[in-house]
């Protein structure tokens, strides 16, 4: 946003929102700010600009070295010549005024994109729905990898599609499906795949028209306010902002064998000499127990990303504070690391008694067992 960037010939974490320019003739320079920082909060580097005949210019996306310009169609484009094809290579890259990576979303049969050489790679833009009454897959992505011959891939995302314009406007008055957690099924599909991926691009941020924005609504509705109206979603921005930091850092190892079998929980044990009340919090999740003396074993679940805390309360009186640094819990970890975070304490006023002691080192002893934290109290 605001800057150039440069994509590798492999995924790199690139996202860009599909932006049409045309429903912003009454933004200012705060609404485009907004846009851009609400963008940039939620892992998406940059907007790809539907400017059509209108004169904004959009900061660069770099692509092998090359500036990056894409197209929304554009086969039937013949530029004078009798083969689109001739005709782009002419319009864009003849002469070498310009040095560009061109990126089209033509709707053609993917067996036919060996033959279109003006091309540096491709946009599959319908691949973001399913085609038809099914669930989405990547079959429709593979099929332009395996004809691209290694050009950049363009992946397409998109969180639903309605568009009901009668005939006396644009004629549009149709669905694709969006049952079975469309945007997080193709997001999943786009990390599994992300080293055949050089950007992707979500359809998109503004277009009201077909109901897939997940921008703020801003500018014009292009006429689509009997349908949109109060229908906010920016919650798709939150739910979406996850994937993008799973593909910008996989972990070159893989998942580790059997990590199925373990679960999100936080694993704790309590020693107390007299009955209390213990304490377990992480986030907004917090669980309270009333246990007499002895080991109690206790456990918390964990299902957001939160710090881990811990207390011991006798007679309305805190007895033990538990905050350890570091003692994080991530929903989207940089890497596989199942390792036990051990954490323990002592007591904030008296001393236990010599038994106590004995069974807390016993306790730290026995931390390989896979204890995640002792609470001594």
């Amino acid at each position: 946003m605001g800057h150039d960037v440069t994509v590798a010939d492999e995924f790199a974490g690139v996202v860009v929102a599909h932006f049409i320019v045309g429903n912003t003739y009454d933004y200012t320079n705060e609404t485009w700010m907004n846009d851009i920082n609400i963008a940039s909060s939620s892992n998406i580097d940059g907007f790809a600009l539907n400017v059509g005949a209108d004169p904004w210019q959009p900061s660069r996306l770099y692509v092998d070295g090359k500036q990056m310009v894409s197209t929304f169609s554009g086969e039937n484009c013949t530029f004078g010549t009798t083969d689109f094809n001739q005709g782009w290579m002419n319009a864009l890259k003849d002469g070498g005024l310009l040095d560009l990576s061109f990126i089209p979303a033509f709707f053609i049969p993917p067996a036919t994109l060996p033959n279109v050489t003006v091309a540096d790679g491709a946009f599959n833009w319908n691949a973001a729905w399913p085609e038809g009454d099914s669930d989405i897959t990547f079959n429709s992505d593979s099929e332009y990898i395996a004809n691209l011959g290694g050009r950049a891939y363009m992946a397409s995302v998109s969180p639903w599609f309605f568009t009901h314009y009668g005939s006396n406007s644009y004629d549009k008055n149709f669905i694709y499906r969006g049952d079975d957690w469309l945007i997080a099924e193709r997001w999943e599909l786009l990390v599994q795949n992300m080293a055949d991926i050089s950007v992707v691009q979500i359809i998109s941020w503004n277009d009201y028209g077909e109901s897939h924005y997940v921008g703020p609504m801003e500018g014009s509705l292009a006429g689509s306010q009997a349908w949109t109206d109060g229908f906010d979603h920016q919650e798709w921005l939150t739910l979406m902002r996850l994937y993008p930091a799973m593909a910008e850092a996989p972990d070159p190892v893989g998942v580790p064998m059997n990590a199925a079998y373990t679960q999100d929980y936080l694993w704790a044990m309590a020693f107390l000499a007299t009955p209390g009340n213990v304490v377990l919090t992480c986030g907004s999740t917090t669980e309270t127990w009333q246990l007499s003396s002895g080991v109690s074993k206790l456990k918390l679940p964990l299902s957001s990303s939160c710090s881990v805390q811990a207390s011991i309360s006798k007679d309305g009186v805190t007895t033990l504070k538990l905050n350890p640094p570091g003692f994080d819990f991530s929903t989207n970890p940089p890497s596989y690391n199942f390792n036990a975070f051990v954490a323990g304490s002592s007591p904030l006023i008296s001393t236990p008694p010599t038994s106590e002691k004995v069974i807390n080192e016993q306790e730290t002893r026995d931390d390989n067992a896979g204890a995640k934290a002792r609470i001594p109290g």
